[in-house]
């Protein structure tokens, strides 16, 4: 699974929203500048974050954005999907059935074990870090 930039390049952008704001807005200038995303683009992803609930924006001379929800309680997972939408690697009638192509050999096929496998893996891997735990670690750096 290769994730678009818009999970990329959102990623970075909230956890150095995280990182920077401490209950603080945040201009997304300084966010883009920070880290060399456009300020348009950034616009689009903040928008995303924003009706999954994770960002809130702030108006005004001093506005900006601020996280939602304390980050102790926001996955990496939480982030990608308001950003990607589902993370599922194949969309295969084995996996799940909202995400399922009509496959002929659907109910004889025993790959789909191997890609519900790989959609569980990285659905757990995922939401088994906290963007708490990241904001931990970019200040160790």
């Amino acid at each position: 699974m290769k994730l678009s930039t818009k999970g990329r390049y959102g990623l970075r952008a909230f956890i150095d929203l995280a990182v920077s704001g401490e209950g603080q807005p945040v201009s997304i200038i300084s966010i883009a500048q920070r880290q060399e995303i456009s300020v348009s683009y950034l616009e689009k992803l903040m928008a995303k974050l924003k009706k999954a609930g994770l960002v809130e924006s702030v108006r005004g001379v001093n506005g900006g954005y601020t996280i939602a929800r304390p980050v102790e309680e926001i996955s990496v997972g939480d982030v990608l999907r308001a950003l990607e939408g589902d993370l599922v690697p194949v969309e295969c009638a084995g996996i799940d059935e909202s995400h399922a192509t009509h496959c002929s050999s659907s109910s004889q096929c025993v790959s789909k074990i191997v890609w519900k496998r790989i959609n569980d893996c990285i659905n757990d891997t995922v939401d088994s870090i906290y963007i708490g735990e990241l904001v931990q670690e970019s200040r160790g750096l």
